[in-house]
């Protein structure tokens, strides 16, 4: 009889878990509190206590050949940045090709999880869950599981707070004078936002941040420009010799001068989590939005920050400080979580647990995609509780915790918000490489040149990932070469007339890269 996997929520880490379950022959049964798909990417018009909603107007901050499944890219025909819409849409065509919903239970909270009496032995968990519809609660045994309010007190203002997570839309706010209290991503979206309808918006920030954009040079997609391989290994060379920061920084500031801005954080570009938008500057310049300083404290009608300046007849306070994650169903002792810090091995499994039969998906913060991180997670997950791979030793799990925890705290300035930050690529190299399933270049430089050349120069796709080994998918190749040609598929729209190829400059120094690794790896082999 396969093993029973109980997976909790079906948000897009929790789909893919069902997936890679049925993959390896388990059997799993999802419980979702809400009656949909597609956790926070799913918009609803009111706020529910407890669960999170995108706003109207979300995108996606990574491109969709990036954030996709990696044996189901998104159509061609969809947008390059998706749109919440588009999202649940690619969730329910995953759903439907792989035919997920079957394994699926709405409008179920899981209210308890517990160890089993003989956990040391069976790895077995206990869950308690609740119909939300009729209130009755059932117990069930399952051989492993995967899992899936933050505002301050004003006592004082009598305006309108709310916290990031319930809003929704710019209609209500109109000719409103507004505070917007955060750097990230959800602060400078609903700033920007607010910025067409509002009065003035305030953007208050404790440090500054440094801004990304969604497009790149020549109009590509920049999270397909940055993340490659061969781009890591420049970063990293960069940092050995000291002027990485210098570098990212000349970039950015050749975009926008971020000290003009009063953006600018006394730290490097690498040191915080990424704040991506596009359209930020243009809403400076043009006055809809200024930026300030922290909060120091808050008057009945204003606010006064810390560098001594004051704004009065202020409507609106949103506070975009962030989230705290915590897992209320389960056992404290099993996992602990101090000012939003955990450990977890490779941010999944906790490493005192006798038995690895429960795993944390999605709790990781990539500068890049995280869909597939939880695919990578489910995989490696499933397979471990197949038998087919296996961790190591409690003390080495152990001793890689702390050794990624201190490495956290030496790169990113100290903030809730850097917990559990990851770099996207050595982290899916690291959990591949536990599967079984790491894009071996070397190996390939030997069988297939044109592929490792794309796969060391080219975006780090998810494609990598069904290459070789466990779960190996025979589209891969094809996806990872037409992957350009997919993304810009939806922008030809209208017919030029004309030829627009152009010779790629740096094509003759690439293949000589390309041909000197080849030499070298096969040298390696031959010694």
């Amino acid at each position: 009889m396969s093993k029973m996997v109980a997976v909790i929520g079906a948000g897009g880490s929790g789909l893919t878990a069902i997936k890679c379950c049925l993959d390896e022959g388990l059997q799993p049964v999802c419980f979702e509190r809400t009656d949909h798909i597609g956790g926070l990417w799913y918009y609803t018009e009111e706020s529910v206590l407890g669960q999170a909603s995108v706003m109207r107007s979300a995108f996606m901050n990574t491109s969709k050949e990036m954030s996709c499944y990696s044996d189901f890219p998104v159509p061609k025909e969809f947008p390059i940045f998706l749109h919440n819409k588009y999202v649940i849409k690619y969730f329910n065509m995953y759903v439907e090709e792989f035919n997920l919903r079957k394994y699926m239970h709405f409008k179920t909270e899981v209210v308890s999880l517990k160890r089993s009496s003989d956990f040391n032995t069976s790895g077995q968990w206990n869950v308690t869950t609740k119909d939300l519809t009729t209130g009755n609660t059932q117990d069930h045994v399952f051989d492993a599981c995967d899992t899936r309010e933050y505002l301050k007190c004003l006592k004082d203002f009598q305006g309108k707070v709310i916290h990031s997570q319930d809003y929704k839309r710019p209609q209500g706010y109109e000719d409103r004078k507004i505070v917007v209290i955060g750097i990230g991503n959800s602060a400078v979206d609903i700033a920007v936002e607010l910025s067409h309808v509002a009065s003035q918006v305030l953007l208050s920030t404790r440090r500054g941040a440094w801004v990304f954009n969604r497009v790149g040079d020549y109009g590509r997609p920049a999270d397909m420009q940055l993340f490659t391989r061969y781009q890591r290994i420049l970063k990293v060379t960069s940092r050995v010799f000291g002027v990485q920061d210098e570098f990212v920084t000349d970039k950015l500031n050749r975009r926008f001068d971020h000290a003009k801005f009063s953006l600018q954080p006394n730290h490097g570009p690498w040191t915080q989590q990424s704040t991506v938008i596009d359209d930020l500057p243009s809403r400076i310049m043009n006055g809809s939005i200024n930026v300030k300083s922290n909060v120091k404290n808050f008057t009945k009608t204003g606010v006064k920050f810390d560098d001594g300046t004051f704004e009065d007849n202020i409507d609106v306070v949103i506070f975009a400080t962030g989230y705290i994650f915590s897992f209320p169903f389960l056992e404290k002792s099993v996992i602990e979580v101090e000012n939003n810090k955990i450990e977890l091995y490779k941010n999944m499994f906790p490493p005192a647990l006798e038995k690895n039969t429960l795993a944390c998906i999605g709790f990781a913060q990539p500068a890049g995609a995280i869909l597939p991180i939880s695919e990578q997670q489910s995989r490696l997950f499933a397979r471990i509780i197949k038998g087919d791979a296996i961790l190591p030793s409690r003390e080495n799990m152990w001793n890689d915790v702390h050794k990624q925890l201190d490495a956290l705290h030496q790169q990113f300035v100290e903030s809730q918000r850097h917990t559990i930050q990851v770099d996207f690529i050595k982290y899916m190299d690291e959990l591949s490489t536990l599967n079984g399933n790491y894009p071996h270049i070397g190996k390939l430089m030997l069988t297939d040149p044109r592929l490792a050349a794309t796969i060391f120069f080219g975006p780090a796709t998810p494609y990598q990932y069904r290459v070789m080994g466990p779960g190996k998918w025979s589209g891969a190749r094809e996806a990872i070469l037409t992957q350009w040609e997919r993304t810009f598929y939806p922008l030809a729209t209208r017919p030029l007339g004309f030829s627009t190829k152009r010779i790629q400059k740096m094509t003759i120094w690439k293949t000589c890269f390309v041909i000197l690794v080849a030499a070298l790896i096969v040298q390696c082999i031959l010694l």
